[in-house]
């Protein structure tokens, strides 16, 4: 799959940015605003330059946050994501963003394709149940570290707790070579430079 990447990558030159994937457990701000013309504005001087495009934008519609805002808005989970996604869908018309697809995690077209992926990597043995714990804050959607906590808190000041419990790992370390071989060969593959090396200490 990455050769076949690489060799249309060489033949033409593509170019693909999203936005965040943006969290809908309240309404868009001007934090949302911003990011979405930040990325218009890179596709839209990439195609310029000739390249091929594909810009992405959407909604993240699961977690424990979105059940909560939910249950406060008294309404059901689909209910409340339908809402606020159709929201976020008419900031980006209102900003004339010229996105390629909208995405919702909740389409059956979404649902299909992770599925899909998961049952492959599955059987090809890139996933692994293990098990993960920690002090987790729902808010934040985040583990910290014991060292991390302030005042029993997070570094944030939201509430944590300790969760222990089975989980799914990506075998990451099966593609670590062929992986660094690609930033290698194409310095420009992740930008900025910063999430470049970000990047190539994680991999």
């Amino acid at each position: 799959v990455m050769s076949t990447m690489a060799e249309r990558e060489a033949a033409e030159p593509g170019f693909y940015i999203t936005t965040p994937i943006y969290y809908v457990n309240d309404k868009p701000h001007i934090g949302h605003a911003y990011t979405t013309v930040a990325s218009d504005a890179f596709a839209r001087f990439n195609r310029l330059d000739g390249k091929r495009v594909r810009f992405l934008t959407g909604t993240d519609e699961h977690g424990q946050k979105v059940q909560q805002s939910a249950e406060k808005a008294g309404v059901a989970p689909q209910q409340f994501t339908d809402r606020v996604s159709a929201n976020f869908r008419s900031l980006a018309t209102l900003l004339l963003a010229t996105h390629d697809d909208f995405i919702r995690t909740t389409e059956p077209r979404h649902k299909a394709t992770v599925h899909a992926l998961w049952a492959e990597m599955v059987r090809n043995g890139h996933i692994y149940k293990g098990a993960y714990e920690g002090w987790y804050s729902v808010r934040d959607e985040a583990f910290y570290a014991e060292g991390e906590l302030v005042d029993g808190k997070a570094p944030t000041g939201a509430e944590v707790a300790w969760v222990s419990e089975p989980s799914y790992f990506f075998r990451l370390s099966a593609f670590t070579q062929p992986l660094l071989e690609l930033y290698g060969q194409r310095p420009d593959f992740i930008m900025p430079a910063a999430r470049r090396n970000e990047i190539l200490r994680f991999v």
